[in-house]
């Protein structure tokens, strides 16, 4: 990079960082999670906005693969930390629910988004429209599993048996999701040589849990910084494999964090050295892909098309999950509370449009589109959970000493 670019970089840094922080702020006031402002700050910082030219001057390509980045850094201590939080208590005895729970809210989405991008497909002149259909049908299945950790800490439900089973639901979600983009993304021709090595996820599972995690056992059980040297070397080295495989980065340090055993003061102290890294960086992918939506052409048939994928993407997820946690044994108000929290797609949402644009799938405008859903399914996500939550779902007590909350805000 020259010094301009590095001088640019800064001075983005700072704005997209302001911007977030003060929209975040916002949003947390108005009961929301701090990502719905974080996303209008990045479609105030983009096109939109600003136009095409100042956009550009502000925000050029060089600068932005940096930000994009950092952006990424900050995803993975905190799903690191998420996976380490996760208490498998939550959902013991309610592995059947939780399973149901995830193949309602796939299934049905899924098939409503596979008609509808058939017919987005015609509409946008797509090159191949099983491709787009199938895309689109990937994009409506997925729960954002980040933004969903967050909404239920600030909901004060992380530790709930209701909150460990959205979250066991939505990462089942998000693992088939995953799934379904690199099918589509191989028949793009887009991730020539990567589509194959899914093959290579179980077995990673088996050594991460046969194998490594007794090892693991024994750094826990060691003092002094070296312990946590290893811990974070293998974070990154987990969040490589998973993206070598063709999956993302957030699912390796989400299963590396998970497979983690707990031991002494090493929860505290993961928490204070990573904490403030996800914080400071975090916000700048929200930001980053508010930016690259583009509404100044949004005109009666974009509308049209909007009010269909928030019609599929709402309906699809809510009665979904609603007829698979029933199904299941759970109550009608509970099922409710679920229905809405997996209607949650924010960041996990965010990511496969960004990877859908990047190999041409979607277009500008239905990117945009989407990114509009993505946004508005999540704004809507708290009000409906207060309005469905169980009165009866407590935090649930346990024995070992609960570390401070992962989420950043």
């Amino acid at each position: 990079m020259s010094s301009h670019d590095v001088q640019l970089l800064l001075l983005d840094l700072a704005i997209i960082l302001a911007a977030a922080r003060l929209l975040g702020a916002v949003a947390r006031a108005l009961r929301q999670p701090a990502v719905v402002g974080e996303i209008i700050a990045g479609i105030a910082l983009g096109p939109t906005l600003l136009g095409h030219t100042l956009d550009a001057q502000l925000f050029p390509a060089s600068v932005g693969h940096a930000l994009t980045s950092l952006a990424d850094l900050g995803l993975i201590p905190f799903m690191f930390l998420l996976g380490y939080e996760l208490d498998r208590r939550l959902i013991r005895g309610r592995e059947r629910i939780a399973i149901s729970v995830s193949i309602g809210s796939l299934v049905l989405p899924a098939a409503l988004g596979l008609a509808l991008g058939l017919w987005l497909a015609h509409r946008h002149h797509a090159a191949d429209p099983v491709v787009l259909a199938l895309f689109v049908g990937a994009a409506m299945s997925v729960t954002a599993f980040p933004v969903l950790a967050r909404i239920l800490t600030d909901s004060g439900l992380e530790r709930t048996r209701l909150g460990g089973l959205a979250l066991a639901s939505a990462a089942l979600d998000d693992v088939v999701a995953w799934g379904l983009l690199a099918g589509v993304a191989a028949m793009a021709g887009a991730t020539a040589g990567t589509g194959g090595r899914l093959i290579f996820a179980p077995v990673y599972a088996a050594v991460l849990v046969f194998v490594l995690r007794p090892l693991l056992r024994v750094v826990v059980r060691k003092t002094g910084p070296t312990r946590l040297v290893v811990v974070v070397v293998g974070m990154v080295l987990s969040s490589l494999a998973t993206e070598w495989m063709g999956m993302h980065l957030i699912f390796g340090a989400f299963a590396f964090g998970a497979a983690l055993p707990r031991g002494g003061e090493l929860a505290a102290d993961l928490v204070r050295m990573l904490r403030p890294v996800s914080v400071l960086l975090l916000p700048i992918y929200f930001v980053l892909a508010g930016q690259a939506v583009d509404l100044t052409r949004l005109g009666f048939g974009g509308l049209l098309e909007l009010c269909l994928v928030l019609v599929v993407a709402i309906g699809g997820k809510f009665v979904g999950t609603w007829i698979g946690a029933v199904s299941a044994g759970a109550g009608r108000r509970e099922a409710s509370a679920l229905a809405a929290l997996m209607n949650s797609r924010g960041l996990t949402e965010l990511v496969i449009l960004t990877v859908g644009l990047q190999l041409g799938v979607l277009d500008g405008s239905l990117y945009s589109l989407m990114v509009v859903m993505a946004l508005l399914t999540t704004a809507m996500t708290g009000p409906l959970l207060r309005l469905s939550r169980p009165q009866t779902d407590v935090p649930t007590v346990t024995a070992e000493p609960v570390p401070e909350a992962i989420a950043p805000r």
